[in-house]
């Protein structure tokens, strides 16, 4: 089995923590990422990125003095979203960090496919992002099926606890084999589940964690997941999408 997340659009620099085990598996197509960003002016760049003036001169700058190999903060340790709040891997003890380090992989506009600790720096550049590059239309087709593969190489099981932003860069491109698992967190309202963003973001975070502490390795064993007041929902489930519901009985 392998857990597929996105990424946080908010990262920082810790050199210090942990150390970087490897270098990412696409990184010679991030180094043809940043040259194409390189190349743009900043006007382009803050449309590309939609962000305001601070963001876009940060990352402006970051841009300029960006090197791929140096300084490098462990992937998993680098996102700072809701997410990888609740995720908490900082305070993880060494066999839950294993277990990411084993199962757990993250989605990347800029990297494509990482591992939680392969080394990154800062930088914006999400999936859904209007980018031209190398008679590519956009990220979708930069990547195209690069990361189903390599993932498929892996296992033919895949937990989807990404966004559909980032899911979108995998999923089509997988073959009937492989069994794609997605995971729904909603609030039940008229019959219908319903789900916000935010609160989705927190319970994808948990359920990490709680596949971490209990080494989950098998799909079985995923309806057991009650935190944050979820429950999983047998009628509402599919064997490909797995429903949790707040709340629940």
């Amino acid at each position: 089995m392998r857990i597929i997340i996105s990424p946080a659009k908010k990262m920082n620099t810790d050199t210090n923590s942990f150390s970087p085990t490897s270098l990412p598996r696409f990184l010679p197509e991030a180094r043809v990422l940043l040259d194409t960003l390189r190349g743009m002016p900043p006007q382009e760049l803050q449309t590309l990125w939609n962000c305001s003036d601070s963001i876009a001169k940060l990352n402006v700058n970051r841009l300029r003095e960006m090197d791929l190999e140096r300084h490098l903060t462990p992937a998993i340790m680098a996102y700072e979203g809701i997410q990888y709040r609740y995720m908490a891997p900082g305070v993880m003890e060494r066999f839950q960090l294993k277990y990411l380090q084993d199962n757990l992989r993250i989605l990347s506009g800029f990297y494509g496919l990482l591992t939680p600790f392969d080394g990154v720096v800062p930088y914006r550049l999400e999936m859904q992002a209007t980018l031209t590059i190398t008679g590519c239309q956009d990220l979708y087709a930069f990547w195209g099926d690069k990361l189903a593969r390599a993932l498929t190489e892996e296992t033919d099981l895949i937990f989807n606890l990404a966004s559909q932003e980032y899911s979108r860069a995998v999923e089509p491109y997988l073959p009937p084999s492989v069994t794609f698992l997605t995971c729904t967190f909603g609030e039940l309202k008229n019959g219908k589940v319903l789900e916000k963003g935010t609160l989705c973001k927190m319970a994808r975070g948990q359920m990490v964690r709680w596949l971490a502490e209990n080494q989950i390795t098998c799909p079985q064993r995923l309806s057991e997941f009650r935190d944050l007041n979820y429950r999983f929902s047998p009628e509402h489930s599919t064997d490909t999408n797995y429903v949790f519901i707040k709340g629940g009985n």
